[in-house]
């Protein structure tokens, strides 16, 4: 996976694009990769703005607005020739609120990632837990191994993390989260004391990822 660090990242968008969209009185969205799309939007997106811009009133003394105002006051947007650039790290909890629903985990919160969105994998994570593997362990092995993004604000001093996580091949990702724990299971059956006799839900695990 790719980290998409929003307080390094700039999102470049076509100003040609960027001016249709703000004046056509559509809901749109930018993605993570500066692309302008109308609703109704993909269960793919990862955006870095959703929704529309209100027209100007008739009776309103200016009528010029500048672009750079546009997305409101926690997006900072230059315009550089044919091209606006955006900082949307100051949008942080607004792309949380328009992304959620679409990342697969979401790790923005002091708990840390407890469930996965899609129903397999969170199966894995639900049955891997019997056997003291964490959902953030799983996560790792995404972040190591899968083709997908992450998208998040991450600083080093003071540290700061919050992310949210996309793959872009699910399949591929079950496999990796499957093997993963059928390896540290069948190692915890071998080596651990702790799982020497095991409880109904740990048996239950264990056939589930065919460790017994």
């Amino acid at each position: 996976m790719k980290k998409f660090n929003l307080f390094t990242e700039i999102i470049v968008v076509a100003k040609n694009d960027f001016a249709r969209a703000i004046n056509s009185a559509k809901k749109f969205a930018i993605s993570y990769e500066g692309k302008i799309l109308y609703e109704p939007f993909s269960p793919t997106l990862i955006s870095i703005f959703e929704g529309s811009i209100a027209p100007l009133s008739p009776l309103a003394k200016d009528l010029s607005r500048p672009m750079s105002t546009m997305l409101g006051s926690n997006y900072k947007i230059v315009e550089d020739g044919d091209r606006i650039l955006i900082k949307a790290s100051g949008a942080w909890q607004e792309i949380i609120g328009y992304n959620q629903k679409r990342s697969l985990y979401n790790d923005t919160t002091a708990d840390g990632i407890d469930t996965f969105l899609d129903k397999d994998l969170e199966a894995i994570g639900w049955h891997a837990t019997e056997f003291s593997i964490g959902y953030r362990e799983i996560v790792e092995q995404f972040e190591g191994q899968c083709e997908g993004i992450l998208l998040c604000i991450e600083q080093e001093s003071p540290y700061q993390f919050s992310g949210l996580g996309f793959l872009f091949d699910l399949d591929h990702a079950r496999k990796i989260a499957f093997e993963y724990c059928v390896t540290t299971i069948n190692d915890k059956l071998k080596n651990d004391a702790d799982f020497a006799t095991l409880t109904k839900d740990e048996a239950e695990a264990a056939e589930y990822f065919k460790a017994l």
